[in-house]
């Protein structure tokens, strides 16, 4: 799925749009911790979080996640969408919570990353 699709879904803010504009999201993880992300997340998964540090962006680039969602309308921080913009790492905004975050994602055919193991 598209980044734009999947903005559009979510009725998202772009906050910092990557140059992955044609980047093909398959699976999705949502979490917190960024010891998850690292263990289970894979090449091209779009991570979906609440946590609004820049340890985020840092881990995305380390786990090749091209692009991340900050849900329930955190607040975003100059740093971090910076940080964002540096890496080249799409960063999204919605007001939604998680669950529905992901409840939506999954109806429209995205699985989570350990799904496709």
């Amino acid at each position: 799925m598209e980044i734009s699709k999947i903005v559009e879904l979510l009725n998202g803010q772009l906050v910092v749009h990557g140059s992955n504009k044609t980047v093909e999201i398959e699976t999705v993880c949502s979490t917190d911790l960024m010891s998850d992300v690292l263990r289970f997340a894979t090449k091209g998964t779009l991570l979906v979080t609440a946590l609004n540090q820049a340890q985020v962006i840092r881990t995305a680039e380390i786990a090749d996640i091209p692009a991340v969602i900050m849900v329930m309308g955190k607040a975003i921080e100059k740093e971090l969408t910076e940080l964002a913009e540096k890496k080249d790492i799409t960063l999204i905004s919605t007001n939604l919570p998680t669950f529905t975050t992901c409840g939506i994602l999954y109806a429209e055919g995205l699985i989570g990353c350990l799904e496709g193991q």
